[in-house]
């Protein structure tokens, strides 16, 4: 006799798609957005520079929205109360992965400081610089997107539960 007898409970259970699987995943949201983030840095200080305010600001503001965006698509998964310890470690690991491919990029003279060709000593305050503000900037986020989300939650349920 099986231990599991097929059931309409387990025959329905499908698992989830790649891209569910993959914004499940703590360590491989953190990966993708920190490899992401230093490429797309090291991209347009290669080939996209311009003294234009309205440049700079738009490539800043493309950054953040990608990073505030990998950060919402892994917490979006899980409840409110985890986000707390989720978004610190999402930090962190997405800052060391930032911080090793900063580290080969300068290993390899691509990594730039504006116009210059960084160095290992450039490297080291930068990376400072990074995880704190990785880990201020994110956990910031979080805290606002948590508060956003249980507000709108509890002023749309109540409206939900009038209409029934």
């Amino acid at each position: 006799m099986p231990l599991l007898r097929p059931t309409t409970a387990l025959s329905a259970f499908e698992e989830p798609a790649i891209a569910r699987r993959v914004t499940l995943s703590l360590p491989l949201m953190a990966f993708l957005a920190g490899a992401g983030l230093r490429s797309y840095r090291a991209l347009v200080l290669e080939f996209g520079w311009s003294a234009s305010w309205i440049w700079i600001a738009g490539t800043f503001i493309g950054g953040a929205v990608f990073l505030f965006l990998m950060v919402t698509l892994h917490v979006g998964n899980f409840p409110v109360r985890s986000w707390f310890w989720r978004a610190p470690l999402f930090a962190v690991l997405e800052s060391a992965t930032e911080i090793l491919v900063s580290l080969s990029l300068t290993m390899l003279s691509l990594e730039r400081i504006g116009s210059l060709v960084a160095t290992i000593e450039d490297w080291q305050s930068t990376s400072v610089r990074i995880l704190l503000f990785r880990v201020v900037g994110i956990t910031l986020f979080t805290v606002l997107l948590a508060l956003v989300s249980t507000v709108v939650r509890l002023l749309l349920l109540p409206k939900k539960e009038e209409a029934k």
